[in-house]
């Protein structure tokens, strides 16, 4: 059985730990014939390549930059991306029948490549909805609804969910969101496929060194409060700043923010600037350095701006449940992911804005270490009774 897979995310190694990689390699551990396309922007210099690791084919494809640039050169990318695609997989699986096509959001532009193989194989069609676009675009107001832009995206978007046999939304909310924003769709070809991955063993707390601790400006003795990810305007940058601007009001408590994106330089900005306390920012550390970070770690953190209408669920939360973290998260009211919080009891909510709500909850859990114990352990429960792709990948393969 042969399955192509059209992402946008980087599956350089497919062995490093991933929502993509970790269901890629689920299917791989099926018997299924795994084909992964996804983008080798052009900041890399390197050209389209095909690689293969036992049963998954790699194609990367050479691309415009995607990630870590300005909206205008995203745009024409992502414009471009589908026409690359095509060519690319017409010319390295020529000879291959497909009997899956399974792509994700981003981007919403993959309709001609799905059309074309489930009109030329009669192929399954399956979206992973991760994002939800151009309104997601709309509520931060990088488009304006009506524009031509919005319409032609707008029309993308149609044009995809109208191609796709199966549409796998995150959660509840994202998928009755998608059914009352496009009622034209068939309830039936709608259904959840969560962000799952595949566990690693539960983690034992270790020791830090002081020589680490002492590296990244840590406290001994502090309660580590950890954001990775993203650092985006979808991220509601303006109100993390004014977090770190008051994350001094918890006591022992210290604000780890590693990621990078487009709003890094903001941050790094700003917190050279007002200097405040108890504040660490890095854009990469060496990944076992922070793995060792994240298992010593006590609370995990999600942020979301409060403007957005749709009901966004962050692949974050995952990580967290992993290492067993309780989470603290601001988001908008839209998003039920303060639903899933409060049913596994894993961690505390406030809407992204409410500064004094959000300092309170991080006093809570900076000053009770038995709370911080048990919802950690309640999110890991229901990690693994939930978000386990082991499990969740039969949702997908059930339309095989």
């Amino acid at each position: 059985m042969n399955v192509l897979f059209l992402t946008l995310s980087n599956m350089e190694n497919v062995n490093e730990r991933g929502i993509y990689t970790d269901l890629v390699k689920e299917l791989a551990g099926r018997g299924i014939n795994m084909h992964v396309v996804f983008p080798r922007e052009r900041r890399t210099g390197l050209p389209t390549e095909l690689t293969t690791t036992e049963n998954i084919k790699l194609l990367k494809v050479k691309t415009g930059n995607i990630t870590e640039t300005n909206f205008i050169e995203k745009g024409i990318s992502t414009f471009n991306i589908e026409s690359q695609y095509l060519k690319a997989v017409k010319r390295y699986f020529s000879a291959v029948r497909f009997d899956l096509i399974l792509y994700s959001t981003p981007p919403i532009t993959f309709e001609k490549v799905v059309n074309y193989f489930k009109k030329k194989h009669y192929s399954k069609t399956y979206l992973v909805l991760k994002d939800i676009f151009p309104q997601n675009a709309v509520d931060i107001d990088v488009i304006k609804e009506g524009s031509l832009i919005w319409k032609y995206f707008r029309n993308k978007e149609k044009k995809l969910y109208k191609a796709s046999d199966i549409i796998g939304c995150m959660s509840k909310g994202n998928m009755n969101y998608v059914l009352n924003y496009n009622p034209y769709l068939d309830k039936t070809k709608v259904e959840i496929f969560p962000n799952s991955i595949k566990p690693v063993e539960r983690v034992t707390r270790t020791n830090l060194s002081k020589d680490l601790y002492q590296k990244y400006n840590i406290p001994n003795d502090a309660t580590l409060f950890v954001y990775g990810g993203n650092l985006g305007k979808p991220q509601g940058i303006d109100f993390l700043l004014k977090i770190a601007d008051n994350f001094h009001k918890v006591n022992k408590g210290h604000l780890l923010i590693v990621g990078s994106g487009t709003e890094y330089e903001t941050i790094r900005n700003h917190l050279t600037t007002k200097k405040p306390k108890n504040i660490s920012l890095f854009k990469k550390l060496p990944k076992n350095e922070y793995d060792q970070l994240m298992e010593n770690a006590d609370v995990g953190l999600i942020f979301l701006d409060k403007r957005f209408t749709i009901p966004n669920f962050p692949s974050r939360l995952t990580a967290y449940m992993e290492y067993s973290l309780p989470v603290l998260a601001a988001t908008d009211k839209n998003t039920d992911l303060k639903e899933i919080l409060k049913e596994s009891k894993s961690g505390l909510w406030s809407e992204s804005g409410d500064l004094d709500t959000f300092i309170d909850n991080a006093k809570k859990l900076s000053s009770d270490k038995n709370l911080r114990d048990q919802m950690g352990m309640n999110g890991r429960g229901y990690l693994e009774e939930h978000y386990d792709i082991r499990k969740t990948v039969n949702i997908i393969i059930k339309h095989l």
